[in-house]
């Protein structure tokens, strides 16, 4: 009898003992299991806090694109939905969100913000092949327009120098020019001192397209110093875009045929000297011709 109640007795230690220790291991084992959801929940927010970072990077991204969007509602909803992809990822960054029922909405959350990222991209995208689709064709047209007006300056350029080349060949030619030092009587001077009078010959040659009637032909005689001989200071005519002296003038008559042996002369009445003169024929605003001469003692 005593012996079973011995037995009863270590049947009886050796159950609460196994319940004690069964109540143990449950205890642990449901640690164990909140420490990892714990650690899983730590997972998925550090994970989410990586992907809400790349999100938020991808809007900053395209913050220089908003300016091609037009629709200025469009433009709002882009700044709230960045906006709220910031709160969130600084929600994460400062470990709020501790639960799983969070984190699974921030998850879901991150979805929704995603899907509308990718309507924005594509909208901007196609906005931006817009834009370089009508930059690709406003270079054509600049191209042409240049192309335009650089032939147009070509053309401009040509009939300018037909012009002027019209101009140059229909300009009167003096050939055949000569300075002849004369005595008071006509017949040529063999000294300085004896010359009363300088004879300037010269020929206009023949010239179909140059204008016909009466011409104001100038001479102009320079001395060797460069001094211009005139005999009054009003003694003017026009060249190029200024006034400028001459020495003395005379009109004909020009029909376009040649004209020989026309002669023009100057009175000496101050002190020539030794030395090379020059004489110079102008008419219609141009220099006609030109010669030299030299007087000795």
């Amino acid at each position: 009898m005593k012996n079973n109640k011995l037995i009863l007795g270590i049947i009886a230690g050796l159950s609460v003992a196994l319940i004690a220790i069964l109540i143990a291991f449950i205890v642990q084992s449901t640690k164990q299991s909140k420490q990892i959801e714990q650690l899983e929940v730590e997972k998925e927010r550090m994970e989410l806090e990586h992907e809400y970072a790349d999100l938020a990077e991808q809007y900053a991204l395209y913050e220089g694109q908003k300016m091609v969007l037009k629709n200025d509602s469009l433009i709002e909803r882009l700044e709230a939905e960045q906006i709220k992809v910031q709160r969130l990822y600084e929600e994460l960054k400062s470990e709020k969100a501790t639960s799983a029922k969070r984190i699974a909405e921030l998850r879901k959350e991150l979805e929704t913000l995603r899907g509308i990222m990718r309507v924005y991209v594509a909208q901007i995208d196609s906005l931006n092949q817009e834009n370089k689709n009508l930059r690709a064709e406003n270079r054509k047209v600049r191209k042409k327009y240049e192309d335009i007006s650089a032939r147009a300056e070509e053309l401009l350029n040509e009939r300018d120098s037909l012009t002027a080349k019209v101009t140059i060949a229909s300009k009167l030619d003096a050939v055949n020019i000569q300075v002849t030092p004369l005595r008071s009587n006509g017949k040529v001077a063999k000294s300085i001192k004896q010359i009363a009078k300088l004879e300037i010959t010269f020929s206009i040659a023949k010239n179909v397209t140059a204008s016909t009637g009466e011409k104001m032909i100038y001479a102009r005689l320079r001395k060797p110093d460069g001094d211009i001989m005139i005999k009054s200071d009003s003694n003017l005519f026009p060249f190029e875009d200024s006034e400028i002296p001459y020495s003395c003038a005379k009109m004909i008559e020009y029909a376009g045929d040649e004209i020989s042996e026309v002669a023009m002369y100057w009175d000496v009445d101050e002190y020539l000297y030794p030395g090379d003169y020059e004489v110079e024929i102008f008419a219609d605003n141009y220099v006609i011709g030109s010669g030299a001469f030299s007087l000795k003692k």
